[in-house]
């Protein structure tokens, strides 16, 4: 079987829904060169054909719509020593094609990301028109604990939340729920996990007719109605901490978040997921992290893609990213040997390098978004 299976359905005006779904649920559908070449052409072909008026984004199985980007692949070119620069542009520039193409696409993109929804699986869903959650989603950019940042528009949509949570949650990798992702605007609608197949259901029978995303509102607004009571009781930690999240990332560096952190007194469990991340997460990455948000705070969607690919390239020539992905995902020894012991070892210049661009305006290989 494809990694990614491809249908179209029919509609009862005619028309057809185009959806695409993931298909490697072994691996929790993490997001491959192949899936990712697969997925481009034919979203482009879509976009140009009369007869598709939106398009369905899921996976198989119930675990995870996409668990993130397949970095034990990235670590194996790079450590191979074989053409490494190669493979990671080729993956980065094409992932965050998709991606881009995915925020600006002219119909409908429906995203069901139910179950665990991470890293590469994050820049998929993110950039959809409607974004789905159930009760299962667990939504979560995680990269300090590899070595890397929160790409795949991260440096966008993370910067986008209300009062630094999105620097919060880029240093801790801490998930949200699907009421919290509703609530920061990363998410449209939470619906029942058991309504999955009534909403393509819904989709075919309708007669597409007017505006298409109009149409789709009103199918998601009603099946959302009727998933309320799976979402009155959820816990809310983004909700009830956006006061202690002010106040710790409130601090003239990531030193002093980190020892905000470390001096808060809770029993919560969240915030003590928290404390536990950055104290085992990459220094590299934790400082990495702040800088890469203030140098897009302003960039475009498009400057902000570039920007991404400039500084993920730029880590694969270094060891933090190969050293944290061997620990967690190869060796799964969870032993790194992060290049600085702490935050405050980290020089400024190796910062400098890391968000230099390896090519010239005119070469960017993301130049003619």
């Amino acid at each position: 079987m494809s990694c990614v299976i491809f249908t179209e359905h029919a509609t009862a005006s005619g028309q057809f829904i185009g959806e695409i779904c993931l298909n490697s649920e072994k691996n929790l559908n993490a997001l491959t060169l192949d899936m990712i070449e697969l997925i481009l052409p034919k979203l482009s072909q879509w976009q140009d054909d009369p007869r598709i008026s939106a398009v369905l984004l899921d996976s198989v199985g119930e675990k995870a719509f996409c668990a993130g980007g397949d970095v034990v692949s990235l670590h194996n070119a790079i450590t191979s020593g074989v053409a490494e620069d190669s493979f990671a542009e080729t993956f980065f520039t094409q992932e965050y094609r998709l991606d881009y193409l995915i925020h600006t696409y002219s119909k409908p993109i429906m995203c069901w990301g139910s179950g665990i929804v991470m890293g590469g699986g994050m820049g998929l869903y993110s950039g959809c028109s409607h974004r789905i959650v159930t009760q299962s989603s667990h939504l979560a950019m995680p990269e300090v604990s590899i070595g890397l940042y929160p790409d795949v528009g991260g440096s966008w949509f993370l910067n986008r939340m209300p009062g630094r949570t999105g620097l919060f949650l880029g240093l801790t990798g801490n998930a949200i729920n699907a009421v919290d992702a509703v609530f920061l605007g990363l998410a449209d609608r939470a619906i029942d996990l058991s309504l999955r197949s009534h909403l393509l259901q819904r989709l075919q029978a309708s007669d597409w007719v007017g505006s298409a995303s109009g149409i789709i509102d009103g199918i998601l607004r009603d099946l959302e109605a009727d998933s309320l009571v799976h979402f009155s009781e959820m816990a809310a930690p983004i909700q009830q901490h956006q006061a202690v999240i002010r106040q710790l990332t409130d601090q003239d560096d990531v030193a002093g978040i980190l020892a905000a952190l470390d001096a808060l007194q809770t029993d919560d469990p969240w915030l003590i997921r928290a404390k536990k991340s950055v104290s085992h997460g990459s220094p590299v990455s934790l400082c990495l992290i702040k800088r890469q948000l203030e140098r897009c705070r302003h960039l475009s969607l498009k400057e902000v893609f570039q920007q991404e690919l400039n500084v993920s390239v730029q880590c694969c020539r270094q060891r933090e990213l190969p050293e944290g992905i061997r620990a967690l995902l190869v060796d799964k020894d969870r032993q790194p040997k992060w290049t600085f012991a702490t935050v405050k070892d980290v020089d400024a210049h190796y910062i400098d390098g890391l968000l230099a661009s390896p090519w010239s305006k005119d070469t960017h290989p993301l130049g003619n978004l």
